[in-house]
């Protein structure tokens, strides 16, 4: 994909419907800002702050590996969560409760209309991939895009060594 916002991008797709839309986030692009320059009253916490993608970049969204611990958070994925209490959020931070390993934090969304995904799904603008929850949380984001193709095997391992301008080759 050629658009800025997802060129090289790694997404995980937390709420899918084909009539309603999708919603997912960007695991790979952080930004330069911390967690307290974003908002005043956060605890302290020392972590990376991604840029979810180019809807709404006037919200934060997290997820998180802590399941019930955090209330009405909702399960993706095995090991993987969106969102919930920010109140216990902030809570489990100034406890320590949470480190930043348990949870990611992002500016905006990626999202997409009613059949809108599925359009470009079906012309090859998505490379689909199971997540886990290593790679969300346990990986280099500067390596994640290519360590997902390579595990991903085959021709994608291929792609995964190319330059990111191969038209320079």
């Amino acid at each position: 994909m050629m658009d800025p916002n997802f060129k090289r991008s790694v997404l995980l797709l937390c709420d899918y419907s084909t009539d309603e839309g999708s919603v997912g986030f960007v695991l790979n692009k952080s930004i330069d800002m911390s967690l307290n320059e974003l908002i005043a009253d956060f605890p302290a916490f020392d972590t990376k702050v991604n840029f979810g993608g180019p809807v709404a970049t006037d919200t934060i969204h997290y997820i998180h590996t802590l399941g019930e611990l955090i209330d009405d958070s909702i399960k993706v994925g095995e090991g993987i969560y969106w969102g919930g209490s920010f109140e216990k959020v902030k809570f489990l931070i100034r406890s320590e409760m949470i480190q930043p390993k348990d949870i990611r934090f992002f500016i905006g969304y990626s999202g997409w209309s009613a059949g809108q995904l599925e359009d470009e799904l079906e012309i090859g603008s998505w490379v689909i991939h199971e997540s886990d929850p290593n790679y969300i949380f346990k990986s280099s984001q500067d390596e994640l895009w290519t360590q997902t193709l390579i595990n991903k095997g085959n021709a994608y391992s291929v792609i995964s060594q190319m330059p990111d301008n191969f038209n320079l080759n």
